[in-house]
């Protein structure tokens, strides 16, 4: 993939240069502490919201007298809902600003999540958690084009990292929490802890994350908002930036939705509690994605999706054993290659863009979780006709495709140096 700047044939607003005394590159330092610690607090209540009811499937299962693949719509609607806002709310985002429209969008997640304890059937609470991921569209896109243009260009790649590691936080805390509070006082009482973490959460972020500088309000234009996403999508490097996230995506998706029905069943049978304690494992992917500046510095962005799609396979394969401690292994390394290769991607898009950023990260979001859907959905159905081993074989087929996405513009980085040679970083930290 190309490390050279795409710019779009057509925005949706035209952002002049930030005034005298608000570059990106002067921001001071603790502005940038503030940043990082709000959106990391804001990545913990979007992840933990988003999945609230992933590690509780089993519960659910069972109290609506339902199948797994039923049940696991109860995750797959507000991916789905989400990919599909996502687009609108970026663009709404232009008129709006990033912080106010990620203030909304976190203070309706967080007021839905209250009320979905209470939902009296699967079919309300499929319909609330739906409405959930409406609410949560506005965030990641929002997020990732706040940061582009806040901070300065090298800081972007870390920044992104880190509000990515605050979403694997978010997703461990809310399932472990979920998990031990479940066993003691059933499901219901396991979602409304989640949503009062992400209450708390989304109070820090509010609080601490300051006021844009170098934001430029513009009007919303269908028309050329359009011309921007057919501009964004004649690119070739965002389309594969677009399917490896899709890609990466469904195969976590579906190993993490079924994990729980697999650990409750023979040989293990594990307990709520015990199911949720295995989302720990989460704090692998805070550590790999906050080290994905580091490592696309010394690997180039390729090189670490390499590395991210290898141990992700690596750990696929070791969850085949009948061992639990080979399972949780295998777990682990499927959780730090797969947030390390989403981090790469999703940073590289605000790195790559020039211009209409907002829909450039919403198109991305668009594909991540569609294919958070796709993956929750088909791995519950796979897991029903073929059990642990069609999950597997499902998300091995994602990883396999990603790394020949990869391969492909390895390929394409490789003759175009041939014809225009140039300094030999050049191609080594391409993407």
């Amino acid at each position: 993939m190309s490390s050279a700047a795409v710019t779009a044939p057509a925005t949706a607003c035209a952002v002049p240069p930030p005034s005298p005394g608000t570059s990106r590159g002067t921001t001071p330092p603790v502005s940038r502490a503030r940043v990082n610690l709000a959106l990391f607090a804001l990545g913990m209540a979007t992840f933990g919201l988003l999945f609230s009811t992933q590690a509780l499937l089993p519960d659910i299962t069972a109290a609506f007298s339902v199948r797994a693949d039923q049940a696991s719509w109860t995750v797959s609607a507000t991916t789905l809902a989400l990919a599909l806002a996502v687009l609108p709310l970026s663009a709404l985002s232009e008129r709006l600003g990033r912080r106010r429209t990620m203030t909304v969008s976190v203070a309706a997640a967080v007021t839905l999540a209250l009320a979905v304890p209470f939902a009296p059937d699967l079919t309300t609470l499929v319909a609330l958690r739906a409405a959930q991921g409406v609410a949560i569209a506005g965030i990641p896109a929002s997020a990732v084009a706040y940061l582009s243009e806040e901070l300065p260009r090298r800081a972007v790649v870390g920044a992104v990292g880190l509000f990515i590691a605050g979403n694997s936080v978010g997703g461990m805390t809310g399932r472990v929490l979920s998990g031990w509070v479940a066993e003691g006082w059933g499901w219901r009482a396991g979602l409304a802890a989640i949503a009062a973490l992400s209450l708390v959460c989304a109070a820090v972020f509010a609080l601490l994350l300051p006021k844009a500088r170098n934001f430029r309000p513009c009007s919303i234009r269908p028309g050329a908002v359009l011309r921007t996403v057919r501009g964004h999508l004649a690119q070739p490097l965002l389309l594969r930036l677009y399917a490896i996230g899709l890609l990466l995506m469904a195969a976590f998706s579906a190993v993490y939705t079924v994990i729980g029905f697999r650990l409750a069943e023979d040989p293990f049978g594990l307990s709520a509690g015990l199911i949720g304690s295995v989302f720990l494992i989460y704090l692998v992917g805070t550590g790999s994605s906050s080290a994905t500046g580091p490592a696309v510095e010394r690997l180039g962005r390729r090189g670490a999706l390499y590395v991210a799609v290898t141990t992700a396979v690596a750990g696929l394969l070791l969850t085949l054993s009948g061992r639990l401690a080979v399972v949780l292994v295998g777990l682990v390394l499927v959780t730090g290659g797969f947030f390390l290769g989403h981090a790469v991607a999703s940073s590289a898009v605000g790195r790559t863009v020039t211009e209409g950023r907002a829909q450039a990260s919403a198109l991305y979001q668009v594909a991540y979780y569609t294919g958070g859907s796709a993956g929750g959905t088909v791995g519950a159905l796979a897991y029903h006709h073929a059990r642990w081993e069609g999950a597997v074989a499902l998300a091995l087929t994602a990883l396999v495709l990603t790394a020949g996405i990869t391969l492909h513009a390895t390929r394409r980085a490789v003759v175009a140096g041939r014809a225009a040679p140039g300094p030999a970083t050049a191609v080594r930290t391409a993407g």
